[in-house]
């Protein structure tokens, strides 16, 4: 990526988030390489948007239809924001990373504004400035992560957020529940589903990254999900844990369960991270 002055830069995730995608992107490109689609792109977790910008870099989907969805509100604000009004939403980051302290992540963590564009600059205020980046709410949906210990946190990098909003300009973004992707895909379309993974053990879960949990029943809809749209002929690719429920879930429906391997460092203990197993199902 060239550095020179006023050269236009790749576009990256805009948020750190919890299971991005970056470790695998090689095995992801190579399977939608592998799906040949010829319709439109949809990802309906998300999430930071890793696959679908380094895609986008590609030429794909840039030059398809795409939507990406999320049932998350916050985030999917954020999106919104750069996506509506990033100048406006790069002044607000500015005026967030001059106060930052202890004290003010605190208030910003407390309080919701009314504005739309102020609601995304204080979500990618607190995503860079809390614990590991973590996105995580209470049952009365309030975001209760607490502040992290940066010493120059990036707060506001305006010209990656700059190369966001270019990227999203052809893009439909909503805030809808992942099984409405049976309304939009067709046949010919191609799906990358990134839901938050089934727990490999009762300790390791982290499913509740908005006040609403992903637990078994939704892994099990999520499923039949990728089922009726493989009936549909649309091309789709899910990632997940290498747990006996996901192999049971996808495994003998003639689909693909391939087992790889990414890097996990969200983890409070240090001798508890390193690369894990994970699951790629597709249906081509």
């Amino acid at each position: 990526m060239s550095t020179n002055a006023g050269a236009r830069i790749s576009p990256r995730p805009f948020l750190k988030w919890v299971g991005g995608k970056r470790q695998l992107l090689g095995e992801l490109r190579a399977r939608v390489g592998q799906a040949s689609f010829t319709g439109r792109y949809h990802e309906p977790f998300v999430g930071g948007g890793a696959l679908f910008f380094d895609l986008y870099c590609t030429g794909l989907p840039g030059r398809k239809k795409a939507y990406l969805s999320d049932s998350n509100k916050r985030l999917i604000e954020a999106y919104e924001g750069v996506q509506r009004d990033v100048e406006g939403l790069i002044r607000r980051l500015n005026k967030h990373k001059a106060a930052h302290g202890k004290d003010y992540y605190y208030e910003v963590r407390g309080e919701v504004p009314d504005n739309p564009i102020a609601r995304a600059a204080r979500l990618i205020y607190l995503n860079k400035t809390c614990f590991n980046g973590l996105f995580r709410e209470n049952s009365k949906g309030g975001f209760n992560v607490p502040m992290g210990n940066y010493k120059n946190p990036m707060i506001c990098d305006a010209p990656n957020l700059r190369a966001v909003a270019e990227a999203l300009c052809r893009v439909k973004v909503e805030q809808r529940p992942f099984a409405s992707v049976l309304d939009e895909a067709r046949p010919g379309d191609f799906v990358y589903f990134d839901p938050p993974y089934d727990p490999v053990s009762k300790t390791s879960s982290f499913t509740a990254y908005h006040k609403g949990n992903f637990g078994e029943e939704s892994q099990r809809e999520l499923a039949e999900v990728f089922g009726e749209l493989t009936k549909r002929g649309v091309r789709a690719l899910l990632s997940n844990s290498y747990t006996p429920l996901i192999r049971k879930l996808y495994g003998g429906r003639g689909h693909t369960v391939e087992k790889v391997h990414a890097a996990r460092m969200v983890n409070s203990r240090g001798d508890r991270r390193g690369k894990v197993a994970e699951a790629l199902v597709r249906n081509f």
